[in-house]
């Protein structure tokens, strides 16, 4: 499976799925990696990789379908299969999703639906919750939305700090998110007509 990844920022989670498809663990390759920052390090990962990096500048574009369609043109050059979003930072347009259906995975730093939007890891600590976690999840044309793929608790001590939960929250979403894709690589996932997301045991 080839693996299309966008990213907005340092790319870490594209880091742990590149060592992913490395090691085995994931059946599939990273063939490209798209950024609407320049200044992402992710870029930078994916050329340490041998990865083809691809900056974007929205600024370029007139209209947001326009950049939407330069995404696209992008991943269909090469090849893509499934479109992973690691950290990136926008609302992906209708014409990728329309491409990819239920081929757009998303991961976010909460238990979807609770805390969606870009803060989630401290909106979920200042509201004082003891329980929030990691969802990863087919994306829709709606933030945050979409059929939950896999979620995992993750434990607000009273020591913790903010620096401490979003260190936990990364610690899970480096071992989650490359477990859900190396699922849907195999084939084991599956999305009933209830939207649904089913996963086959592992043999």
């Amino acid at each position: 499976m080839r693996l299309g990844v966008l990213i907005s920022g340092s790319g870490t989670n594209l880091q742990a799925i590149i060592d992913a498809c490395a090691a085995g663990e994931i059946d599939a390759e990273v063939t490209v990696v798209i950024s609407d920052k320049e200044a992402a390090y992710g870029l930078e990962r994916a050329r340490k990789a041998g990865i083809d990096a691809v900056w974007l500048d929205r600024s370029r574009f007139e209209q947001p379908s326009l950049f939407t369609a330069a995404i696209l043109e992008t991943l269909l050059a090469h090849g893509v299969d499934l479109v992973v979003m690691a950290g990136y930072m926008r609302l992906l347009g209708r014409a990728v999703l329309a491409a990819y259906p239920d081929r757009v995975v998303n991961l976010h730093p909460a238990l979807l639906p609770s805390f969606p939007g870009a803060n989630a890891i401290s909106d979920a600590f200042e509201f004082g919750v003891k329980v929030t976690g990691v969802t990863v999840h087919f994306a829709s044309e709606l933030f945050d939305d979409g059929p939950i793929i896999a979620q995992e608790p993750v434990r607000i001590g009273e020591a913790d700090t903010l620096d401490t939960l979003e260190a936990k929250i990364h610690e899970v979403e480096h071992r989650l998110y490359p477990q859900a894709l190396a699922a849907i690589a195999a084939g084991h996932v599956e999305i009933g007509e209830d939207r649904v997301v089913h996963i086959a045991p592992r043999a």
